[in-house]
């Protein structure tokens, strides 16, 4: 089971009630949050249900390290910070993602940690139509490991 990373890319206007209810869910309700959510099926149903608001893919350590370090809140939107993992007993950012990735612990075991990553809207602008699926040289949808290159722009 890997995690997924999602980020919304269109806003509510035309959103049909089932749609603004998952996004709801999912805790994206702002375009350029992103979120990281386990790779099962139930969520994967979910995704279908806003694949036309959002756009996914499977996240890497690497990336995963880079978001949590660069963009991690703490509440009181505070920094997530060497101290902070070592008191939870992770000697450095890496350590934390490939606990992430592997199962080992979730967001919701992390004290104080906010869910959701707030992103700048990506370097370079996007490749595609925000209206469009991946699969037809847009932004919206699956798009598997893709999804690592675009989070990377929006740090």
């Amino acid at each position: 089971m890997g995690l997924l990373a999602v980020i919304r890319v269109r806003g509510q206007p035309d959103r049909r009630p089932e749609e603004r209810t998952t996004l709801k869910l999912l805790r994206l309700h702002r375009v350029y949050h992103c979120v990281l959510v386990p790779d099962t099926p139930s969520v994967r149903g979910m995704l279908k249900t806003v694949e036309y608001a959002v756009t996914y893919g499977e996240v890497d350590a690497e990336t995963l390290k880079l978001l949590i370090e660069k963009r991690g809140e703490l509440k009181g939107r505070k920094r997530v910070t060497l101290e902070y993992l070592k008191s939870l007993g992770f000697d450095s950012f890496e350590a934390l993602a490939e606990a992430l990735l592997s199962g080992k612990v979730t967001l919701e075991d992390l004290p104080d940690f906010k869910p959701v990553f707030r992103l700048h809207p990506p370097k370079g602008g996007f490749k595609g139509s925000v209206k469009k699926h991946f699969s037809e040289g847009g932004e919206l949808g699956y798009r598997g490991p893709k999804i690592n290159e675009l989070l990377r722009r929006m740090l």
